[in-house]
């Protein structure tokens, strides 16, 4: 007897996997100014540098050699990881470079956790935390912020013999509040050692107050901590998909056991390479233009009559007397795309990143409209 083809999904599929919902990329810009019926879209909603690459890292992407793509990358990004080392006077083996920062916090959470086992965060952070935890069956424990900032001793309560790591995001996505080094210096005195914590830097290039800690400079004091860094964010390669861990050895040595190698592309690697040697003038252009574009937003939003949050990083958080996913389309159907924060557990909030100026005269321009459309 012939039957038809069958898959026992209720079966198969961990109860973890089946209570996860997945999350839904938005569409290529191009289906979404056709949707939206648009000509043009400011993309103010990845919190990319709209300066682009680095220079050096310009001429390497100008200038890749086709059937270099044809060759397998160095599995451990080998040269990378040399100059890293010489940057922050580490050992070249304390960093595991990923394909992204979700990598590195996949390789993480694999090499610690177990059935049974939780990990510690905020409620309103980077999301990536607790999705890898929760689709790999561990239980994700989220601390609510307190003014808009991780609560270290909430973060502490919340730990039980079952807590394997403690991650909390330096400037936090999306709020750009930090610890400075004295608070964070206190949470790893506390957590002695008893769990790994990771100190995510993301945004630590956009950062200029004098308090802020370098996570590099605290490795050697502290044996449980692990910092993460990205090439997407100030260097501007996000589409390349390149981040990096750093540790001290013994614990990097068993984090790499969890590696899939040559899971970053030779042209990744080879643009970060490059970025790392031209940095200094680009951050510094990528600095000013977020000062001066965060103080002209500050002072239009002020206008307009809106609360905003603007901590450190390249981005702004605004309340408003509408829904943020009613506003995301409205403003997309100028041609404008925000982050709406609902997904962020922000509801009727919106987080713009900073752009150039017309991008930013666009977005105030297109909320304006959308305000006065409400009456």
């Amino acid at each position: 007897m012939n039957h038809a083809p069958y898959v026992d999904l209720d079966r198969l599929v961990p109860d973890y996997v089946k209570r996860f919902e997945a999350y839904i990329p938005s569409k290529p810009d191009p289906e979404l100014m056709r949707l939206y019926g648009v000509d043009h879209l400011h993309r103010l909603n990845n919190n990319e540098n709209h300066l682009g690459p680095p220079e050096p890292s310009r001429r390497v992407l100008e200038g890749f050699p086709p059937p270099r793509a044809s060759l397998y990358p160095s599995g451990d990004a080998w040269y990378l990881r040399q100059r890293l080392g010489q940057k922050f006077g580490l050992d070249p083996e304390q960093f595991l470079v990923g394909n992204g920062a979700n990598e590195v916090i996949a390789f993480v959470i694999k090499a610690f956790c177990q059935e049974g086992d939780n990990i510690v965060t905020a409620d309103k952070t980077f999301a990536v935390y607790e999705w890898v935890a929760e689709f790999s069956g561990f239980e994700a424990r989220l601390v609510p912020l307190k003014d808009f900032g991780f609560d270290d001793q909430g973060m502490l309560e919340a730990i039980d013999q079952r807590t394997k790591i403690l991650f909390v995001c330096n400037p936090n996505n999306p709020t750009g509040s930090f610890w400075d080094e004295a608070r964070l210096k206190g949470f790893l005195d506390a957590v002695d050692g008893r769990q790994i914590v990771v100190v995510d830097e993301a945004y630590i290039e956009f950062v200029e107050r004098p308090d802020f800690p370098d996570g590099m400079r605290l490795l050697t004091q502290y044996p449980n901590l692990v910092v993460f860094r990205t090439f997407s964010k100030m260097y501007a390669l996000a589409g390349l998909r390149i981040g990096y861990l750093a540790g001290q050895r013994e614990v990097v040595d068993v984090i790499r056991r969890t590696c899939v190698v040559y899971s970053v592309n030779a042209l990744a690697q080879e643009a970060a390479l490059a970025a790392l040697e031209g940095d200094e003038t680009h951050i510094r252009a990528t600095r000013e233009l977020i000062r001066r574009e965060k103080d002209y937003l500050g002072r239009e939003l002020a206008r307009l009559g809106l609360t905003s949050h603007a901590g450190e990083g390249c981005f702004v958080m605004v309340r408003l007397p509408m829904s943020d996913t009613l506003a995301y389309r409205k403003l997309m159907a100028k041609g404008v795309m925000i982050r709406s924060m609902t997904g962020f557990r922000f509801p009727n909030w919106i987080r713009v990143s900073i752009g150039r100026h017309q991008a930013m005269q666009a977005f105030i321009q297109a909320l304006e409209e959308i305000l006065a459309e409400r009456g």
